[in-house]
Order: structure tokens, then C-alpha cells, then sequence
């Protein structure tokens, strides 16, 4: 059997085998076929690459033109990019913390007695001496009017016995009496001395308790939830009390930060410094509240190696609740007058911390930097860049030394993380743009 892709062999007249004269050439028409649809496939792909050049318009321009120093037919990569500035980086040592109430009282009743009426309503906002609940005052009048008149009977004996001895001091001087019934009846008016002081005091009492049969609140604060229906019988030595009131304004917040911070903390205290405090969210995004460093405690816990700092707030928008977790930011110091950049611009590598800096013929330079500080999304630094520089601050991923960019500005910072001025890193005036360079 002949294979498939050789001619037919003819016999001659000897019997011999005589290859067919197309039988070598039998294959001219397959690599013909080949060599076809190779160029068909080039030319498409040409055609497509051509076509999405073309549909990408200004967002991706192509830098090989001569004199660019890319590669050419390379794409220019979008990069967001903001402008370095001068300004002041406050410091900050960072804490959780947790809101406590400045002070707090469980209001108790100090007498026995039927709890007549409830003056308050369950949070509501209270002063220094207003009436709470009001406990059934009876039985201390009752009292009052019995020790008043105990007072009465015991001055009326009182003067009997000092009758008395003005007479027996004339029959003492006439020597009708012993000396020792005279000295009876001066102690007896002393007895009756006694008993009108007692008296007295059983009168004050008295009265204390109808002044404590009206219960007042002993701060300014907000009260809680009622513990106390009207009508029960409440003691003084009941334990939960009647209601607690939480002291809002000015209120606390207590916080924990690492002991090594400790030095700094404390000799600025000594100094008679007024340290800032900010109170953030749970999510530290956004302030709550301005307030200052109260004081520091005696210890560290050994536990944690933390100690803990205590600092007030006016809170006269009672924005900060008892038991409220914050985050405490608390100003140590401000650097004055540092080259200033967002944080997500500072990358770090092998070559150590670096940034993108773009020149203004669109190229990225890697900038090796020193940071002095950072404080939330602002990185202050020490040597690298200079006021003007523009940096990249996302899209770093994809660059290299040398790398053409499409720069777009960055958005506008929001002032909700601690951060070093108000100006924010939007549109530079030496941004990168699609029509020209930076300005120096």
C-alpha cells in the first residue's frame, strides 16, 4: 500500500518501479497555504492594535516619538499625582480610649419612708437642687411635734428648779439648809440643761429628716432610668438606689498609650504645658471634640506596658457619651515649616524609602526620601523633595524609572484625620497635565 501523500509509482517494461516525475513536489501547495494565513494574522493584528490607539484619545498617548526616551509605540500610564507643599505637621501620640462621665452619683433616699411622687422623667437633663422624688413627710412631722414638745416641758422644769435654788441659796446664807441640798437642787438645773439641749437636737433632726423627705439632685447631669416606682417603700440602706445621674458637661475621656511615649508626656506636665486632646470616632475618621490632657496616672500597668492619661471636654454639644469608645489623639509637638506629601505616595523597597517624582516632560524619577514625621495621611519630609515637586500618589504599581504618565490630580484631602494644614493636595499648579509640564 502506497502512503497517502506520495504519487502512484508506474512499472516499466522490465518490471522495474519508476517514481511519479510531481511526486516530490507534491507539497508546494500546503506551505502556500501556510505562509497565507500567517500574513492574513499579522495584518489583523496590526489593524486591531491600530484601532485601539486610536480609541484611546488623549488618555493614553503613545511616547515614542523621537527625543521622549521611552520605548516606541509605549503607552502613557494614568497615575494620580499631587504637589509637595510647606507647611506645619502637628505631632501626635495616638490611644484608645473609652468616654467617662466627669462625675457620677446613684441618688439614695437617707430616710425610710413610702415614696409619694417621681419629679423627673428617664434621661432627663438636670441641675444642682432640683427635686428628684418626694417621700412621705408624716411621720417626721409627727416627730418634730414631739420633741418640740418634750423642749416645752423640760424648760417649764427647768424653771422650776432655778426658782428653786435661788430660794435655797437665801436659806443656805440663813443656815436653815445644809450645804448639800443647796448643791442638789444647782444640779438639778443643770439635769434640766441637759434635757432642754437633747430636746433641741431631737427638734433638729426632726426637721433634717422632713428637709430629706424631698430628695434633690446633688449635680448637673443627666439621669438615668427610674429604679423607684412611686408608691414602694424605699430605705436608706437600699443598695441600687433610686436613679444615677452621669455628669455630661464638662465630661472625660480616659485613654492608654505605650510607656516609651511616657517622658515626653510627663515633661511637658511638669512644665506647666497645655497639652490638646482630640476625640475621633471608632473608626478614626471624623473629630468629635477638642479637649486637654487633666492629668496622667501614678503608674504603668505591667500588664499592657501602657499608661493611662485622663483628659476633659467641654462637651457642650454632649457629643461624647459615658462608656463611648474614641480614639485619642493627643498634640505633643509641631514641626514647623517641613516639605509636605500625602502618605499614600511613600513606598519602600529594597533601595529603602522612595518616592515617584514627575519631571516636567511627563517622565517618573525615583526620589529617594528621609521622613520626619507622619500624622494620619499627611508624611512630612526631612530631605528628598522640595516645595513644588509633584509625586505620584496612586498607580505606583505599575511604573518604572523612566515611565511616561498620564497625570490627573489628586482629590481634594478631607480634613477629618489629623493632617498637617488645611490646604489640601488638590490641582497643583505644577501638576503634569495632557498639554504641558509642571512649573518650577
Amino acid at each position: 500500500m502506497a502512503p497517502l501523500d506520495t504519487a502512484v509509482d508506474s512499472l516499466g517494461e522490465r518490471g522495474q518501479r519508476i517514481p511519479a516525475p510531481a511526486a516530490r513536489k507534491s507539497r508546494w501547495w500546503f506551505w502556500l497555504i501556510a505562509v497565507a494565513v500567517i500574513a492574513a494574522g499579522v495584518w489583523l493584528y496590526r489593524r486591531q492594535s491600530f484601532a485601539s490607539n486610536s480609541a484611546f484619545g488623549s488618555g493614553a498617548t503613545m511616547s515614542g516619538q523621537p527625543g521622549s526616551g521611552g520605548m516606541p509605540g509605549a503607552l502613557a500610564i494614568p497615575v494620580v499625582v499631587a504637589t509637595a507643599t510647606k507647611g506645619d505637621l502637628p505631632v501626635f501620640y495616638n490611644g484608645l480610649g473609652s468616654v467617662v462621665a466627669y462625675n457620677t452619683v446613684t441618688v439614695r433616699s437617707r430616710i425610710d419612708g413610702q415614696l409619694l411622687t417621681v419629679g423627673f422623667q428617664e434621661g432627663q437633663l438636670v441641675k444642682a437642687g432640683d427635686v428628684l422624688a418626694e417621700i412621705d413627710p408624716r411621720p417626721y412631722q409627727v416627730q418634730l411635734e414631739q420633741a418640740q414638745g418634750a423642749l416645752a416641758k423640760d424648760v417649764a422644769q427647768r424653771k422650776d428648779a432655778q426658782v428653786n435654788l435661788e430660794r435655797y441659796k437665801l436659806l443656805y446664807k440663813e443656815g436653815v439648809i445644809p450645804k448639800q441640798q443647796l448643791d442638789t437642787q444647782d444640779a438639778s438645773v443643770s439635769q434640766f440643761d441637759g434635757a432642754i439641749q437633747t430636746d433641741q437636737a431631737t427638734i433638729d433632726n426632726a426637721k433634717l429628716n422632713l428637709v430629706y423627705c424631698r430628695i434633690t439632685a446633688p449635680i448637673g447631669g443627666r439621669v438615668g432610668l427610674r429604679l423607684v416606682d412611686a408608691g414602694n417603700m424605699i430605705h436608706a440602706t437600699d443598695v441600687n438606689g433610686l436613679v444615677v445621674i452621669t455628669q455630661l458637661q464638662p465630661i472625660s475621656v480616659l485613654f492608654s498609650l505605650p510607656q516609651d511615649q511616657l517622658p515626653v508626656v510627663y515633661s511637658k506636665l511638669r512644665a506647666g504645658q497645655q497639652l490638646t486632646v482630640q476625640a475621633f470616632d471608632r473608626d478614626n475618621t471624623a473629630k468629635i471634640a477638642d479637649g486637654r490632657l487633666l492629668t496622667i496616672d501614678n503608674q504603668i500597668d505591667a500588664t499592657t506596658g501602657t499608661y493611662k492619661l485622663k483628659s476633659v471636654f467641654d462637651n457642650t454639644d454632649n457629643a461624647l457619651f459615658p462608656n463611648q469608645f474614641v480614639n485619642a489623639h493627643l498634640l505633643v509637638n509641631t514641626l514647623k515649616n517641613v516639605v509636605l506629601i500625602p502618605s499614600t505616595a511613600i513606598l519602600r523597597g529594597s533601595q529603602g524609602i522612595y518616592v515617584y517624582s514627575v519631571s516636567a516632560d511627563k517622565k517618573v524619577t525615583i526620589r529617594p526620601v528621609a521622613i520626619s514625621q507622619t500624622t494620619g495621611i499627611i508624611t512630612g519630609i526631612s530631605s528628598g523633595l522640595k516645595a513644588g515637586d509633584v509625586v505620584v500618589t496612586d498607580g505606583q504599581d505599575k511604573l518604572q524609572e523612566g515611565s511616561s504618565v498620564d497625570a490627573t490630580p489628586a482629590a481634594i484631602v478631607p480634613n477629618s484625620a489629623p493632617s498637617a494644614t488645611n490646604s489640601p493636595f488638590a490641582s497643583p499648579s505644577g501638576a503634569p497635565s495632557a498639554g504641558g509640564g509642571p512649573s518650577r
